[in-house]
């Protein structure tokens, strides 16, 4: 039964979110842990017409290491890849190259099977288009760009010269998206950032999910200078620390949340779409308009925030004025 609940999921990602076509080329990378979601994915695939191959790889060790050599060359050749993987590859020279040789990709990371069944991924994503395109326009080549919430944060940090990155969960070719967090997002100049963080709501990874407690991050010149806190803090950088690369400090995206299906669960994928929450990505910031290639990329996410671009309120307490 549970099955048959999750291929309606399914069939949503496949021809509404990657566009599957028939006969086109659809390359499935999953791991063991995450085979349910795979073979949904790829009976799904074959509804419609095209042909899916499925690419099990062994788990990488830490989110961003690259995925093997041959699969990578799958994602080239491919027409689309879809990344259904515990262990994130989505911000990963892989992707990159994969795009802009024409593919599209979907990025699946860390699905289980209820988030086939419910949540973020039954949004009406064409009627949510609109706006992620305009808030997305609103970020892009912004000069100043302001971050602030009743928690702590206060941020500036500039785009100039950057693009945005508008993601509906429908890709065209040249483009990936994480599903089901429809977002908007623009990866600052390195350097630029400075002021503080607080991060309220969740940090999906390394085990943090939602937290119990603020964790508050420094930013200086565009690098987290100090992190502080609870428990949860104490993992962060602890984690970063243990990287020995002086790049995952690096503030690389501001991004806004669009889903109104989302809901904070301690998911990345859920956690990062909720409609009006903020998160800011630190580390790789290449697959998003950036130069930089760290050991790992980060979401910490907040809520209740008012974002000003040159001037112009783009998001207030959470709400989306553009």
């Amino acid at each position: 039964m549970k099955s048959i609940l999750m291929s309606k999921g399914a069939r949503t990602i496949v021809e509404v979110c990657a566009g599957v076509k028939p006969n086109e080329q659809v390359l499935v990378i999953t791991e063991p842990k995450m085979i349910n979601i795979a073979e949904s994915i790829a009976a799904a695939v074959v509804a419609a017409g095209a042909e899916p191959t499925m690419a099990m790889m062994t788990p990488r060790t830490s989110d961003g290491q690259e995925p093997p050599a041959p699969i990578a060359a799958a994602m080239k050749e491919s027409n689309v890849f879809i990344s259904a993987v515990y262990t994130s590859i989505t911000h990963t020279k892989a992707v990159k190259n994969a795009v802009d040789a024409g593919s599209r990709g979907i990025m699946l990371t860390q699905f289980h099977d209820e988030m086939l069944i419910e949540g973020g991924v039954h949004a009406d994503f064409k009627a949510i288009e609109p706006t992620c395109r305009a808030v997305a326009n609103a970020l892009e080549g912004a000069n100043e760009i302001r971050l602030t919430t009743p928690h702590g944060t206060d941020l500036i940090l500039s785009a100039t010269g950057r693009r945005s990155n508008a993601m509906p969960c429908m890709v065209v070719p040249g483009e990936f998206a994480p599903v089901p967090t429809v977002e908007a997002n623009v990866s600052p100049l390195e350097g630029s950032a400075h002021g503080v963080i607080v991060a309220d709501a969740s940090i999906p990874y390394i085990g943090i999910g939602l937290l119990d407690e603020p964790v508050k991050v420094t930013v200086e010149n565009g690098m987290i200078v100090s992190i502080s806190g609870g428990k949860q803090a104490n993992i962060l950088a602890e984690n970063l620390a243990s990287k020995n690369d002086p790049q995952v400090y690096n503030i690389a995206e501001i991004g806004v949340g669009l889903n109104p299906n989302c809901k904070f669960i301690g998911s990345m994928l859920e956690d990062e779409g909720v409609f009006g929450s903020v998160h800011i990505g630190i580390g790789t910031n290449i697959t998003l308009g950036g130069n930089v290639k760290a050991a790992c990329h980060y979401d910490l996410i907040m809520t209740g925030a008012t974002i000003v671009a040159d001037g112009k309120v783009i998001l207030q307490n959470g709400e989306v004025l553009v």
